[in-house]
């Protein structure tokens, strides 16, 4: 019955206020199909970063071919959001619930308050930040007000639409992702239709890297592309609302080319752009120089473009990061939660936009972000496939003792101890501006932080709970709360 009640369901989700947070998303409220991922994913990833990263790439001394190898290369962890992402109608909760059974109910709290929370607020303030001063420029060129001004009212307009699109929640994201989706891509195509025209086809770099170099340059840039893929262990919580027996494999397949094929692509673009460019253009910013060879009436939809993207991206860390609130135990609703995430996140933009200082302090955070994601991911998909994708929904969002995710006073050693591994791990052998790792160091600065983190935080994680016969394997719930 569930089965066929499911076949009858809407293709999609209504557009209508969401007010479910963590809580179990009954049966018979799951519709939509699993392409309609490819879509959540595709409109956050067909962005301006993408260009900017291309073309640092080649600006690090990669030549064109090397650099459009790794760019693919780089895409492969799109396959552990995709991993991921099949958790949530499994467990029919919010990623930020699901990994309770990874770290315990408390021990999740806690590693929720740092990676789920700190980190969503400077992600949305960054991307804000880019948006908002190419925004303030187009404002300003009108004559409506003065620099700083548009950047106040930019940043407002922007962190306002995000939320209100977080708080109508996953049917109009589920709706409005396709058309964004479309939009983008037509402006994104235009944009690189016509600037592609200044490209440097038979470029060459005046002095090509060998041997230990080029592996460094290869290897950080590696780490450059994984962390985006890898930071996306929200991925359940876009997946939640399909039909517990969607097959796991379509929700990997849509989730993962929905986020890789617009990075391959415009990643890509942006190393092709790099040869019409000085490398003074990171500085300023890749997009800045970008609309410098765009005619003035596409520079326009361009900035329009980056600011759609940025909505699209903010929006869909909102959502998650709403939910994240409830998850650490605040008692909270979902609506207020992203209320106040929008809030937080809006006065660190305003902040952001006129200290250069703490601009500097937030990068570096975000440079060594992938020594937490990395072991992160890792942990959430080993839990899964260990599992074979069997949860207790209920005893997820059972934050009492009697919870079968408990643990050890709340909290797993297993997964808190792999995590712990993971993160050390990787950062000895992280290459940042900051300083080298010993293992870095020790392999002449390879940057080795993410292949080591999850391999260090994925075999302990297997060592402790042997293979994943020591886990609790319970039934998974069924429509109507029963079971099967």
């Amino acid at each position: 019955m569930a089965v066929q009640d499911a076949a009858h369901a809407p293709e999609k989700a209504p557009v209508e206020l969401e007010t479910r947070g963590i809580g179990l998303v009954p049966q018979q409220e799951r519709r939509g199909r699993p392409r309609d991922l490819f879509f959540i994913w595709a409109a956050p990833m067909v962005s301006v970063l993408n260009f900017t990263i291309g073309a640092s790439l080649v600006f690090m001394g990669l030549e064109l071919w090397q650099a459009m190898t790794l760019i693919v290369v780089g895409s492969l962890p799109w396959i552990f959001t995709g991993i991921a992402a099949a958790a949530g109608p499994a467990a029919g909760t919010a990623s930020s619930a699901i990994t309770r059974a990874v770290y315990g109910i408390r021990g999740n709290s806690g590693v929720m308050v740092v990676y789920g929370g700190l980190i969503s607020a400077v992600f949305l303030a960054l991307n804000w930040l880019a948006s908002t001063f190419m925004g303030a420029e187009i404002v300003a060129m009108t004559g409506l007000a003065d620099s700083g001004t548009a950047r106040v009212a930019v940043t407002l307009a922007v962190s306002v639409i995000t939320v209100l699109v977080a708080v109508y929640g996953h049917g109009l994201i589920t709706r409005a992702y396709g058309w964004i989706t479309g939009v983008l891509l037509v402006i994104f195509v235009m944009v690189t239709v016509v600037s592609l025209t200044a490209v440097d086809w038979g470029f060459r770099q005046p002095e090509p890297l060998q041997g230990i170099q080029l592996w460094v340059v290869l290897s950080i840039g590696f780490a450059v592309l994984a962390s985006t893929p890898l930071s996306f262990s929200n991925s359940p919580d876009m997946a939640r609302y399909l039909p517990q027996d969607t097959p796991r494999w379509r929700i990997a397949t849509a989730t993962a080319a929905g986020g890789a094929l617009p990075c391959i692509v415009f990643t890509a673009v942006g190393a092709l752009l790099a040869t019409a460019m000085s490398p003074v253009a990171l500085e300023i910013g890749v997009e800045h120089a970008l609309l410098g060879l765009l005619p003035a009436w596409l520079g326009v939809l361009f900035v329009l473009g980056v600011v759609l993207n940025t909505v699209a991206l903010n929006a869909m860390t909102t959502y998650t990061a709403s939910m994240v609130l409830q998850a650490i135990g605040l008692p909270i609703r979902r609506i207020t939660a992203a209320v106040v995430v929008g809030v937080m996140a809006t006065v660190l933009t305003l902040v952001l936009v006129f200290s250069t200082g703490l601009l500097e302090a937030v990068n570096l955070l975000l440079q060594l972000l992938i020594v937490i994601s990395a072991p992160t991911m890792t942990l959430l998909c080993m839990d899964a496939l260990m599992r074979r994708y069997r949860y207790d929904g209920p005893g997820l969002l059972d934050a009492t003792p009697s919870s079968p995710y408990w643990g050890v006073a709340g909290c797993s050693p297993a997964g808190l101890t792999a995590l712990l591994a993971g993160m050390a791990s990787g950062a000895l052998a992280l290459t940042t501006d900051l300083g080298t790792g010993p293992l870095s160091a020790a392999l002449g600065h390879l940057d080795l932080s993410v292949p080591v983190s999850m391999v260090v935080a994925g075999t302990v994680y297997a060592v402790m709970t042997r293979g994943g016969r020591r886990m609790h394997r319970p039934v998974t719930c069924d429509v109507r709360g029963g079971s099967r």
